[in-house]
């Protein structure tokens, strides 16, 4: 995978606009959308849960997804966050090139 990613993060409501404040200002996202009202329905530790959610869908680039999933737990309040991403195979060419231009500048020791 390269390039530019779709992250996507449920949290409890109220949660979301903090975490997508954070990785938009820390330069890990060049935008979050904040879906409030998603229904989430799962297994966790052998027992049913329902839950009413918010979902962030990140645009961020795929070097910066390790970064971005580490500051993620470092601020959710779930043990185990959803943190997943998909590649974006194609898009409009000044979208990306704003997109990138948003993010942090990669450092080429440690990308």
């Amino acid at each position: 995978m390269s390039g530019e990613v779709v992250a996507f993060c449920t949290c409890p409501p109220g949660k979301g606009e903090e975490l997508a404040k954070h990785l938009v200002e820390e330069g890990l996202a060049a935008c979050v959308n904040l879906l409030p009202e998603v229904r989430s329905y799962y297994k966790w530790q052998g027992n049913f849960q329902k839950e009413s959610e918010e979902l962030l869908v990140i645009k961020t680039a795929e070097w910066l997804f390790s970064k971005l999933e580490i500051r993620i737990k470092e601020l959710h309040p779930y043990e185990v966050p959803e943190v997943i991403c998909m590649p974006i195979t194609s898009g409009s060419a000044p979208y990306l090139a704003w997109l990138n231009s948003s993010l942090v500048k990669p450092d080429p020791v440690n990308r």
